[in-house]
């Protein structure tokens, strides 16, 4: 077999079929990408204060490795703080709001036992005629108020104290959420990994959502392939993928393929295809544009033709009569086609004149 990425090195400008064992292959463009890699992007506005890595850095999960100067999430968070602390307070039982109940608590508590008292002693009074009816009837209403207004108070502490609970919860978790918004003024690092891209420099102005590094694991560089969506159906996982690095194209990796993304990625147009690498390679950048043979089948003492003799239309000249003819084809390498009818061994095709 001739070197895989290497053209037909037949200069003559007529060829005969012949048969040879073929490999099916398809083309796929890419790029290098670390393991998990992600951008690590700003949670909040602001200006970048602090920039705690380079290019190369490697940072570990949780490592802050930029500020962002937010005052207001700061002074939110103070603010917060502030009023959970208060609303704590309004929970306890020295509350001033809970003190002013309970001082009228004592006063009412202490007005129905005098009115008890005083009903007592005019009911033995009405007993012996001393007073009249109506002079009874009045001790009863006054007992009767002092009671309901007694348990008025009960009920408006036990309410006050349900009040001050919930305020204090709505107040814990306001506080909880200004800390996290406080929080977002640091950027921390999602994994360990190595910075490969450092996106924003020190006093840039950032927006949520702005990257500010991309990140990912160095101990392994994988192909990131963009695939044509017409030969999708021929990928499957383990076929073995051929890869030239355009920083240099002399050498060939090998590869194979790990993972087929389900889903069209909108941004290259085309099906992600991550193809992992047999043997680590000697170039640990991402980003590093790259050209792939994906190895689909191969077919033994196939009946082919030099791929560079096909012309458009499946056609081949014949050098008899110099006449076109169309042929069927079958798997396609890097250098041959298949011809399934069309064509005999030995007969000889030439090259259509420019």
């Amino acid at each position: 077999m001739h070197s895989f990425f290497l053209a037909c090195s037949d200069k003559q400008n007529d060829v005969k079929v012949q048969r040879k064992d073929i490999t099916e292959m398809v083309f796929a463009s890419g790029m290098l990408e670390a393991d998990n890699q992600y951008n690590l992007t700003a949670q909040t506005d602001g200006h970048l204060i602090q920039m705690n890595f380079e290019e190369g850095t490697l940072v570990t999960k949780g490592q802050v490795i930029a500020v962002i100067d937010n005052n207001q999430n700061i002074i939110n968070a103070e603010s917060a703080s502030q009023l959970h602390t208060i609303a704590s307070k309004n929970t306890l039982s020295s509350a001033p709001a809970l003190q002013e109940i309970k001082a009228n608590i004592i006063a009412a508590t202490a007005k129905v036992k005098l009115d008890e008292q005083q009903l007592e002693r005019y009911k033995r009074l009405y007993a012996s005629n001393s007073i009249s009816r109506t002079e009874y009837d009045n001790i009863q209403l006054t007992l009767t108020n002092s009671q309901s207004t007694l348990k008025a108070l009960k009920e408006k502490y036990e309410n006050q104290q349900i009040s001050a609970n919930q305020q204090e919860i709505v107040q814990r978790y306001a506080s909880k959420v200004s800390n996290v918004l406080q929080n977002q003024n640091k950027i921390t690092a999602i994994n360990t990994g190595k910075v490969y891209v450092k996106k924003k420099q020190l006093g840039d102005y950032v927006r949520k959502g702005d990257v500010i590094a991309i990140i990912g694991n160095p101990s392994v560089i994988y192909a990131k392939l963009n695939v044509d969506e017409t030969i999708m159906s021929k990928l499957k996982k383990g076929q073995t993928v051929m890869i030239k690095l355009n920083t240099n194209k002399t050498e060939v990796y090998k590869a194979n393929i790990t993972q087929i993304l389900p889903a069209f990625d909108e941004t290259s147009r085309s099906f992600i295809v991550k193809a992992y690498f047999d043997e680590k390679i000697d170039l640990n950048i991402t980003g590093t544009q790259l050209e792939a043979n994906i190895l689909i089948s191969t077919k033994k003492n196939a009946l082919v033709i030099p791929l560079e003799y096909l012309n458009y239309g499946s056609k081949v000249m014949l050098k008899e009569d110099g006449k076109m003819m169309s042929v069927e084809t079958g798997i396609v390498s890097n250098e041959w086609v298949e011809i399934i009818s069309g064509l005999e061994v030995g007969q000889t095709i030439i090259k259509e004149e420019p």
